[in-house]
């Protein structure tokens, strides 16, 4: 599962519904797209997806709703605050859709698969609902909205992977990227509900992805993330020319790193059942690919594992996390848990706090267990933890990580740290901000002749709890 959420000490903050902009498209229509991105990295690389579908059709991005001809709103069904934001935001919109009742209002994603025909039954500002399979069909979706009808569509499919589509890069800063390798997912954890809002698993051919990460660096990219739902469960097999080929996730991370020395890889999201030496291995072969695996973990302790349905146990889990700092010394590690789950008793979630003990986590995304219809945890399982002690052991979860992600960050102190320069300090603009190969944020001064997009060096003087500060001793 791929679940990003801003304030949550996630170890990747997300543009949490921002809205993307992209350059003018190739043959304009005169009318004008919003898109906002809700969750994780892949709801905003499917936002690239269809940017560039309706970019093909002359749409032009705006970044301003009250101007756009077409808002979408991409959702995230993974938390139910998640989804009452969306409802919240739909709200918004509908002050300018009285001033223009023209303007068309969708949503797209998860949330559109989850619900499918109630947005329209239910929420009046809804014109069109579109699920992550479904695409392809935006241009006659809103081709029926302008013929004064509501259009749905959230037909899974177990083929679509969107390879032979160019993702227009919104928003971003010309140096890092998202490359979306698979879709769906076939781990049918009993909290998730993504097996049922983004269908089976399927991977796409390695050759449109390595062509995709090509292009990338020949534009001047220096870093892509290949995503998916459990990229360790990558497998593709076809024809390269006359010979038939079988190329598991190990092999597409190496394909992607021989493009160029140059070009920095990282990946999400690992599964601890799937993760096998030999991308380890593999990892620890190429310096292009980061030291950093995101590892979640759910909880620490075997029985609460079984009732997630993980597949794995307390033990399996710790021996990936020891082959991990076996092979890869250096390697950064980030989790996800969740605080109260169904059942979960004090003594399990001590297994928890031991288990971020024993493995120091580098970053870590946590919240409180929140039950989505549908998923077999709320079909099977009582929710019977109460609230306030949900609140109470995510606190203690929280410290704990903070704790580790100090400690972490304070062994780079007094070292020198590669970094790619991303751009200016969100804090001060007289200084640079970049992430070094474990994703840790790295600030350091400005000097005239460093710019975005370039690796240097940088000697880490002190750490705060959650940045690394330095000065650039080389470029």
């Amino acid at each position: 599962m791929i679940d990003l959420q801003p304030g949550d000490k996630t170890h990747d903050e997300t543009r949490q519904g921002e809205a993307l902009i992209v350059d003018a498209p190739k043959a304009a229509n005169g009318k004008k797209l919003y898109i906002e991105s809700y969750g994780c990295q892949m709801n905003f690389a499917d936002s690239e997806i269809v940017a560039s579908i309706l970019s093909d059709k002359g749409f032009e991005t705006t970044g301003d709703y009250s101007e756009a001809d077409v808002v979408f709103i991409n959702t995230c069904s993974i938390r139910e605050n998640a989804e009452q934001r969306v409802r919240n935001r739909l709200s918004q919109f509908g002050a300018v859709k009285r001033r223009n009742p023209n303007l068309i209002v969708g949503v797209l994603g998860c949330m559109a698969e989850r619900l499918k025909s109630k947005f329209l039954d239910e929420e009046k500002l809804v014109d069109v609902v579109v699920g992550p399979d479904a695409y392809r069909e935006l241009p006659q979706l809103l081709g029926e909205v302008e013929s004064g009808q509501k259009a749905i569509n959230v037909l899974l499919s177990r083929e679509e992977t969107y390879a032979d589509i160019s993702p227009v890069r919104l928003n971003g800063n010309g140096i890092t990227a998202f490359i979306s390798i698979m879709r769906g997912c076939d781990n049918m954890c009993s909290f998730c509900v993504v097996p049922f809002t983004r269908g089976r698993e399927r991977s796409r051919d390695p050759f449109s992805i390595v062509a995709e990460a090509q292009d990338l660096f020949n534009r001047g990219y220096k870093e892509v993330t290949l995503l998916g739902q459990n990229v360790d469960s990558y497998k593709w097999r076809g024809m390269d020319g006359e010979e038939e080929i079988a190329v598991n996730f190990a092999g597409l991370l190496e394909r992607v790193a021989l493009i160029s020395p140059e070009l920095r890889i990282r990946f999400s999201t690992s599964h601890p059942k799937d993760i096998t030496d030999e991308v380890l291995y593999t990892i620890a072969k190429y310096d292009n690919i980061c030291n950093y695996i995101h590892l979640p973990v759910q909880s620490g302790n075997t029985r609460i594992l079984e009732l997630m349905n993980r597949t794995y146990t307390r033990e399996w889990y710790m021996e990936r996390v020891d082959a991990i700092r076996r092979i890869i010394p250096d390697c950064a590690i980030s989790t996800d848990i969740i605080a109260g789950f169904c059942t979960e008793t004090e003594e399990e979630h001590q297994d928890t706090l031991s288990m971020m003990d024993y493995v120091k986590y580098d970053y870590g995304f946590m919240f409180c267990y929140s039950e989505r219809p549908g998923t077999l945890a709320a079909r099977k399982l009582e929710d019977d933890i109460p609230e306030e002690v949900k609140k109470r052991r995510l606190s203690e979860i929280l410290a704990k990580q903070q704790q580790g992600s100090h400690y972490r960050l304070q062994q780079f102190v007094g070292k020198t740290v590669k970094v790619l320069v991303e751009g200016v300090s969100k804090k001060s603009d007289l200084d640079y901000c970049g992430r070094n190969d474990q994703n840790a944020m790295v600030v350091f001064p400005k000097t005239a002749d460093v710019k975005a997009g370039q690796y240097v060096d940088v000697y880490v003087d002190k750490c705060t709890s959650a940045t690394l500060l330095g000065t650039i001793v080389n470029h």
